[in-house]
């Protein structure tokens, strides 16, 4: 009798060492997928990055509300930090929700200790729906520890507010705004424009804030604005997320800065036309792999 049962063929193959961009994020989770270490790595697959999430929260939320947020110790974020860097540096690095003041430190000592790059700040403080994000240590720690590492830091106009102590309530005042952040050592400063001014009347005045949305960069010594259409709407959950993590993305393929800024701009704008709701109740999403 003859068997007919025939080995499998037996392939070898090699793995190689590869040179494809990583970025880095360190920030909370969001188990919903619209904002966070979720966010980020859909942001970053989207640009062709492997992305690494160092976890430094995990925070009960949905795209509406925040419930719970539960802290990660700061020994776990350095030895998450630690561990990954030891196997492959990443070529970007970005920070979001870093709940406290422990985490902060962490955080910059790492950066500092390990020679990892520059980051991308996006000074998380508060959730929209309003719950706090980063504690009063924290963001002391955020100013004197972490921004003058940044190689950018980018805060939307009620961040920049909080952390300058700076009412804006136009342009002009979002110029002080971002030097003053430059002043606490950032090489570089985005704030976003998606935001109102905090005027005393009606933004309806306004014919320019109301059809665009201007994203003012201060690269150190120049300012530089990069305006797009205004989506109409309420806007998506997780669009501060995805415009850092872009930005760290863009980095990491070795644009300059100004053209990271530029494609992250177009990247969420792309993303908020492609919205969509999953819940009745919740807020929008960003498609974060939408083509246009």
């Amino acid at each position: 009798m003859v068997n007919s049962t025939r080995r499998p063929n037996l392939v070898t193959s090699m793995v190689k060492e590869s040179k494809r961009p990583v970025a880095m994020t360190i920030a909370g989770s969001d188990p919903g997928g619209g904002a966070g270490l979720q966010a980020d790595l859909k942001t970053f697959a989207a640009h062709g990055i492997y992305g690494f999430s160092i976890l430094t929260a995990v925070i009960a939320q949905n795209s509406a509300h925040v419930t719970r947020v539960e802290p990660v110790s700061s020994a776990m974020v350095t030895q998450q930090i630690a561990t990954i860097a030891a196997e492959c540096r990443p070529h970007a690095l970005k920070t979001g929700a870093l709940v406290n003041g422990e985490i902060v430190r962490a955080v910059a000592e790492s950066i500092r200790e390990l020679g990892l790059p520059a980051p991308v700040v996006d000074p998380v403080l508060i959730s929209s729906s309003g719950v706090r994000l980063l504690d009063d240590p924290g963001e002391h720690a955020l100013r004197s520890l972490l921004i003058p590492l940044a190689r950018v830091v980018t805060p939307n106009i009620p961040e920049a507010q909080a952390l300058t102590g700076i009412a804006i309530d136009g342009p002009a005042a979002m110029r002080a705004a971002a030097r003053a952040l430059s002043r606490m050592g950032a090489h570089a400063v985005v704030i976003k424009g998606g935001h109102s001014f905090n005027r005393h009347g009606d933004d309806d005045d306004d014919p320019v804030h109301r059809r665009r949305v201007i994203d003012l960069l201060l690269d150190g010594r120049v300012f530089t604005e990069f305006a797009t259409a205004r989506i109409a709407g309420d806007g998506a959950h997780g669009t501060g997320c995805a415009f850092s993590a872009a930005i760290a993305a863009r980095l990491a393929r070795g644009d300059d800065l100004a053209t990271a800024v530029r494609h992250a701009q177009a990247f969420v704008a792309r993303a908020l036309r492609a919205r969509f709701r999953l819940g009745k109740d919740g807020r929008a999403l960003l498609d974060h792999l939408a083509r246009r």
